[in-house]
């Protein structure tokens, strides 16, 4: 390829030169051919023939200030801040050259080329510009929450509706718990203006470097969306690193401190990947009981098979799992071999799910560390990502494990064990109506998460009454608004009729963000009366002992034999939990019933 690459600096020569000599770099490493010309007002130039223009794929223009290309008209052109250039030079390029073949002209007209035969009228300039400005904004995003069920898809929602009301052209994919949905294309990343990562989850962003990217979490994209794209205008900021397409072994960029990600974030990626692990597991295991509660003891029965697979294999792998993913959050793809290492010592040695979270971590930020002090020769550079940082990490994390942190934390989650299993029913209640309240008191939000990632983390050491009352309190808010729509009908509108029924069965399936409308319309009565039913379901949930296996699946886990004990007991409970939740929110609503 032949490109034509033109750097200017309105305010002075030294990022006109830098920004052509990165160019220069890039284009090098391409294979590509390049003509420069570096603009400056300080120093003579020598512009580019347009002869030779002429005969170039495309024009690349880095710099923002007062410029005339309209003799580039006819010429596939871009134009871009030279600052894009400085931060990433090699994404910046690729990104450019494909944005270039859908631009034909160039509509900024400020500065007349020295060579140039022909100048742009005003009238022209005029049009050009009002034709810009009338352009909807592209944006593009991607949306994933922990879970990968509610948020996931409902954020999804909220952001191209608000977009399309906003007059912008939106695309959002989906990363949920089927895997990416509504895929972005390369060619719709290339066209987009702007990138928006409504994620709380750490998910691949090299095929967006060199755009404008925003940062938020789900439940911003989907109670703010407007308040979202305003800031994601004004806040955006360059990606660097590889572009699509780049090596397999990239090694991830320094995350700058404004987007760095939290210790919750990191967390909640290695819980999503753990999920699915923990779901099959549990339910095999429940298939097993089918037989007998002890029948698996039995070798070569097909009992024993399944616990082999539930139990043996799938909890086997959960914690290391976990590990893997906290530390790939915070290291990307380095962070995995020191991570698995690091969570297989964590069950080795007894420390549970809490020894593989700080197993995580410590892979995590030790990878991370690694990346970015040791320094290597460019043609040594590819060992990094693949020897230097996963046997240094592996090391360090192994050894921090079985020296200082797996005895310490071992005693901690036995002693916890011990503290659950042998809970009189007084502190169980408790227990039971704290987890209750924190299912329901954010609807899938930070709190609801701390207490689910606290049940799924005990189901490894067989600790199973817990789950059961926090599946039990989630479920409640959705359900709960559903009744409350159907009970008291004339306090409510026909779209909230509608809202109401979609309500019922996302908490029937353990999802308790169907609540979300109505909170977000009333939330100073919908959450206490979510969380007066969630109290009551997850105490009682304690109270009868009730015991789950899989951690998710709402009522359809419940036709699973031994999936749950005291199936019917348990359905009561989220019943009366419910029905507590509607009749308060109805009672409590205190508004004149809505005329049909």
């Amino acid at each position: 390829m032949k490109i034509a690459v033109i750097t200017y600096c309105p305010g002075g020569v030294i990022n006109t030169f830098l920004a052509a000599d990165a160019i220069q770099q890039a284009a090098n490493k391409l294979g590509w051919e390049v003509l420069l010309e570096s603009r400056s007002h300080l120093r003579p130039f020598e512009p580019l023939p347009l002869e030779q223009l002429q005969q170039v794929d495309c024009v690349i223009v880095a710099g923002t200030g007062e410029i005339d290309l309209s003799y580039l008209e006819g010429l596939p052109v871009y134009q871009g801040s030279i600052e894009g250039v400085l931060a990433a030079p090699d994404a910046w390029l690729k990104n450019a050259v494909k944005q270039a073949t859908t631009q034909q002209k160039s509509s900024i007209v400020n500065e007349q080329h020295p060579d140039s035969s022909t100048v742009a009228t005003s009238k022209k300039t005029s049009q050009n510009n009002s034709a810009a400005a009338s352009a909807p904004l592209k944006i593009v995003g991607i949306t994933a929450c922990p879970t990968g069920v509610a948020h996931t898809f409902m954020a999804a929602e909220a952001l191209t509706s608000t977009g399309k009301s906003l007059g912008y052209e939106v695309k959002i994919e989906t990363r949920g718990s089927v895997g990416a949905k509504n895929t972005l294309t390369d060619d719709e990343i290339a066209a987009a203006d702007l990138v928006i990562l409504a994620t709380d989850i750490e998910v691949d962003t090299q095929r967006f470097a060199g755009k404008r990217v925003y940062h938020t979490s789900t439940g911003l994209a989907l109670k703010q969306s407007k308040q979202v794209f305003e800031k994601a205008q004004k806040e955006a900021t360059i990606l660097g690193g590889e572009a699509a397409g780049g090596s397999e072994g990239s090694i991830p960029q320094k995350e700058d401190k404004k987007s760095a990600k939290g210790l919750y974030k990191h967390l909640m990626t290695g819980v999503s990947f753990m999920l699915p692990v923990v779901v099959a597991g549990g339910l095999i295991i429940a298939l097993s009981f089918v037989f007998g509660i002890e029948a698996f003891k039995e070798e070569g029965t097909l009992a024993a098979a399944l616990m082999q697979i539930g139990g043996g294999s799938a909890f086997a792998l959960m914690i290391p799992v976990l590990a893997a993913y906290i530390a790939f959050s915070i290291a990307d793809r380095p962070g995995l071999a020191p991570g698995l290492v690091g969570g297989m010592l964590a069950s080795s040695l007894n420390s549970g799910f809490l020894g593989g979270i700080v197993a995580g971590f410590i892979a995590g930020y030790l990878a991370r560390w690694i990346n970015e002090k040791v320094k290597l020769p460019d043609t040594l550079s590819a060992l990094k990502p693949i020897l230097i940082i996963p046997f240094l990490a592996t090391l360090a994390t192994g050894l921090i494990m079985i020296y200082v942190v797996g005895t310490p934390v071992a005693s901690i989650m036995a002693f916890m064990t011990e503290f659950l299993a042998n809970m009189e029913a007084g502190n169980a209640v408790l227990l039971g109506a704290l987890l209750g309240a924190m299912m329901c008191f954010d609807l899938g939000g930070p709190v609801n998460k701390a207490a689910y990632t606290f049940g799924v983390g005990l189901l490894a050491s067989k600790t199973y009454l817990p789950m059961a009352a926090i599946m039990a309190a989630g479920m409640v808010p959705a359900i709960g608004m559903g009744l409350a729509t159907f009970i008291f009908r004339k306090r409510f509108s026909d779209t909230e009729h509608e809202a109401g029924k979609a309500s019922f069965v996302l908490g029937l399936c353990f999802i308790s963000e169907g609540a979300i409308p109505f909170a977000a319309k009333d939330p100073l009565r919908v959450i206490p009366s979510c969380i007066a039913g969630g109290v009551v379901t997850g105490a009682l949930s304690m109270w009868i002992g009730a015991t789950l296996m899989a951690p998710h699946g709402g009522i359809f886990v419940f036709f699973i034999p031994n999936a749950v004990n005291s199936v019917l007991m348990y359905s009561a409970i989220i019943g009366l939990g419910s029905l507590i939740t509607a009749c308060t929110y109805g009672i409590w609503l205190m508004k004149k019933p809505v005329k049909a």
